[in-house]
């Protein structure tokens, strides 16, 4: 089920886009989670890259549903950018399309002291900028039971 972006939202330090990585950071905008798929090995791959690792074949890009879970955690403190609020939680997330399949982002809408390894958590997403340069940074909450 796709996420409607969220558009008042904390800053976060955008990435900068390639011909590789653009689509994973822009294809939020309709609310949907996109991630690099081998059609060859029938198996997806993130980060996002060019090419399968395993077949050398060339990636594309299919849906998921957005729904991972909570593989581990931390709590950052200590501010490292003007701009970016503390505390804030960077996490890796496993989706359930395929095991292995992990993403590195931010938990948000959660109670720190109620995350824990394992948990269920679903894609929101959080718009920067906008027009033709706005991106749709994948964040993670807690998912509604």
């Amino acid at each position: 089920m796709p996420q409607t972006p969220v558009s008042e939202n904390p800053p976060r330090i955008v990435p900068e886009l390639d011909d590789t990585t653009k689509r994973y950071w822009t294809s939020g905008a309709d609310g949907r989670l996109r991630i690099t798929y081998c059609q060859a090995c029938e198996k997806f791959v993130h980060p996002p890259r060019p090419r399968c690792p395993d077949c050398g074949q060339t990636l594309g890009y299919r849906e998921v549903s957005g729904d991972a879970t909570l593989f581990t955690y931390t709590v950052a403190h200590q501010q490292f950018h003007p701009d970016v609020p503390t505390p804030f939680v960077i996490a890796l997330v496993e989706l359930v399309e395929q095991p292995g399949l992990r993403v590195v982002t931010n938990i948000v809408g959660a109670d720190l002291e109620t995350l824990a390894c394992g948990m269920a958590v679903r894609v929101r997403f959080e718009q920067q900028g906008s027009g033709d340069t706005a991106v749709y940074v994948p964040v993670f909450a807690p998912a509604v039971t």
